[in-house]
């Protein structure tokens, strides 16, 4: 078996446990024919890029699968028939990623430098460097040039 990875917009005005309702169907459908679901992530409600079928937002789903291509292929026509899937997206990939996945892993922002405590983080007027001379004799030498033109 082939290991897949499956994202899918629902709609909305849908609620949380109709999501997971839509879920666990698919699951299912994946477990009837053979294969086995590895990973469930829901990334919640998102603002889509642009609008899809008169919706500005859609609950975001990622799975992980390792199933057969008939699993797949099955799954994704129930896809296309839900009136509640917007958009889905399904890739075989080589293996499954450790850990979180980055969109799960955007909300810690830890990676970020974090500023120093006690407001701005620019030195003060005393400490700032002071402007080069090279760019205080640039600008005449270029409006006189443009006058002479």
């Amino acid at each position: 078996m082939a290991y897949y990875e499956c994202v899918f917009i629902a709609r909305q005005d849908i609620s949380a446990t109709q999501v997971e309702e839509l879920t666990e169907n698919f699951s299912k459908i994946i477990n009837d024919e053979g294969g086995k679901v590895a990973l469930v992530e829901s990334w919640g409600l998102r603002s889509l890029a642009y609008r899809i079928k008169k919706n500005r937002k859609g609950h975001y789903v990622m799975m992980h699968l390792d199933a057969p291509a008939s699993a797949i292929h099955e799954m994704e026509r129930q896809m296309g028939i839900s009136e509640n899937v917007l958009r889905q997206l399904t890739i075989k990939i080589d293996e499954f990623p450790e850990g979180p996945s980055v969109m799960m892993r955007a909300n810690t922002r830890d990676d970020r430098p974090r500023r120093p405590f006690g407001g701005d983080a620019r030195p003060a007027r005393e400490e700032r460097p002071a402007p080069s001379s090279d760019v205080a004799t640039a600008a005449p030498a270029v409006a006189e040039k443009g006058e002479s033109a």
